[in-house]
C-alpha cells in the first residue's frame, strides 16, 4: 500500500451510494479498508459482477452476522485497532446492533465514526426512506437543474450521493482525524445528504441574494440559459460544450463561429440572448465535431467535446494523465487527486465477499477457535 493515508484503518459497514465510494477514496489513497459485509446480500443496489463493482475496489472483505453476538463482538474487535468507522444505515440501527458510536467508543475514545445518512441523524425526516434524488429535491438545487420550460433533470446520482454524500463523508472523516491529533480523542461526524448538496449550492444561495439569479429553471447563466454557457449540435449529430464566460473568452469564440460584433458588445444583455443562442447553433451546426475540435480544443475559447462514457477514456488528455487505468480486466478511472511524495499505487480488484474474514480477524486478535466458529455460523473463507 502506498499513498498518503498509508497506516490508516477504516471499517466500512457495507451499504450502497455513497459510503462504497467515501471507502474506495480513503481506499485509493492508502488507507486500509476493511469491508464488513453480511453473510446474505442485502438486495439493495445494482447487481454486477464483482469486477465491475468499481467503487467497491481496494478493501478488504470480511463477512459477519452483526445480528449473533458473536459476529457483533468480532466487528467491536476490529474497530478497537482501528482509526474510523463508516456507516450509511439509517439513524439508531447500529445502536440497535450494539455498534453505534456510544458503543465502539466505549473500547476505542479515539475512534472517529462517521456517519452517512440522506436527512441528517436529527430532524422529522431523520428516519425517513429516501434515495439521491429526495436529498436534492428538498435543498432545492433539484429544482435548478433543467430546461427552460420543462421538468427537473435528475443529474445522475452525482450531486446527493456522490458531490453531498461521500465526498462530505470522507472530508467530514479526514477533518475529525485531523482534530485527533490535537485532543487525542474521537468523534461522531454527522454527514447528512442535505447539508452537503446544499452546502456545494452556496454559490447560488448569494447569487439569489444578491439578485442575480432570479430566472425560472433553464434561464440563468450557469443552468444553460445563458447561449454562451450550454450544449450544441454539430453538423454529425454529436454535441459540443462553450463556456465562454468572460468577454475576453467570448470574443474569441465570437471570432471563430462568425459572429457579429454586436454580439461581443452585448454578451450579457438577455435581450438579445435568444438570436444570440441561434446564431451560435447555426455556426456550429456547419462543421462535424471533429473539425470544431481541431479548429477549438485547447484554446481560451472554453470549447470542449461532450464525450460519452465510452469515448472519454481515448480521449488525448485522458491518455496523457493516464486518468484510466485498468483493473481486473475492467478500465476505471484512476485515484484522485494526485501526490507528488506519496502517489497512490494500482487499485486493487473489489473483493469476493468474505475473502479476508480469517486473515482480518487473526490480525484483531481473535483465536483460532473463535473464528472457526464464525466460519461454521456462515461468515465464509
Amino acid at each position: 500500500m502506498t499513498g498518503p493515508l498509508q497506516g490508516l484503518r477504516v471499517i466500512e459497514l457495507a451499504g450502497i451510494g455513497p459510503v462504497p465510494l467515501a471507502g474506495m477514496l480513503m481506499s485509493d489513497l492508502g488507507a486500509d479498508v476493511i469491508r464488513v459485509d453480511r453473510p446474505v446480500p442485502s438486495g439493495l443496489g445494482l447487481a454486477m459482477d464483482r469486477r465491475h463493482d468499481v467503487n467497491a475496489r481496494g478493501r478488504r472483505s470480511v463477512v459477519l452476522d452483526l445480528k449473533s453476538a458473536a459476529g457483533r463482538e468480532a466487528c467491536l474487535r476490529l474497530t478497537d485497532g482501528a482509526d474510523a468507522l463508516i456507516e450509511g444505515l439509517r439513524p439508531g440501527v447500529t445502536e440497535s446492533l450494539g455498534l453505534g458510536p456510544a458503543d465502539c467508543q466505549a473500547r476505542n475514545p479515539a475512534l472517529v465514526y462517521g456517519r452517512m445518512t440522506g436527512f441528517g441523524q436529527t430532524g422529522p425526516l431523520a428516519s425517513a426512506a429516501g434515495h439521491d434524488l429526495n436529498y436534492i429535491a428538498l435543498t432545492g438545487v433539484l429544482d435548478a437543474i433543467g430546461p427552460a420550460g420543462g421538468a427537473p433533470l435528475p443529474p445522475l446520482n452525482l450531486v446527493g450521493d456522490y458531490g453531498g454524500g461521500a465526498m462530505f463523508l470522507a472530508f467530514g472523516v479526514l477533518a475529525a482525524l485531523f482534530e485527533r491529533q490535537r485532543s487525542g480523542r474521537g468523534q461522531v461526524v454527522d454527514a447528512a445528504m442535505v447539508d452537503g448538496t446544499s452546502a456545494l449550492a452556496s454559490i447560488f444561495h448569494g447569487l439569489r441574494a444578491g439578485g442575480s439569479w432570479n430566472e425560472p429553471r433553464g434561464q440563468n447563466l450557469l443552468d444553460g440559459g445563458a447561449p454562451f454557457y450550454a450544449c450544441y449540435q454539430t453538423a454529425d449529430d454529436a454535441w459540443v460544450s462553450v463556456a465562454a464566460l468572460e468577454p475576453k473568452f467570448f470574443a474569441l469564440l465570437a471570432q471563430a463561429l462568425a459572429l457579429e460584433p454586436r454580439f461581443v458588445q452585448r454578451q450579457y444583455d438577455r435581450r438579445l440572448w435568444p438570436e444570440m443562442r441561434g446564431a451560435i447553433a447555426a455556426a456550429l451546426r456547419q462543421r462535424p465535431r471533429a473539425e470544431w475540435c481541431a479548429r477549438l480544443e485547447g484554446t481560451d475559447a472554453c470549447f470542449a467535446p461532450v464525450l460519452s462514457l465510452a469515448e472519454a477514456p481515448s480521449h488525448a488528455h485522458a491518455q496523457a494523465r493516464g486518468a484510466f487505468v485498468e483493473v481486473d480486466g475492467v478500465l476505471q478511472p484512476g485515484p484522485a487527486p494526485r501526490f507528488d511524495r506519496t502517489p497512490a499505487a494500482m487499485p486493487r480488484p473489489a473483493p469476493e465477499n468474505g475473502q479476508h474474514t480469517a486473515e482480518v480477524l487473526r490480525e484483531a486478535g481473535l483465536s483460532e477457535a473463535e473464528i472457526a466458529a464464525l466460519l461454521a455460523a456462515g461468515a465464509p473463507r
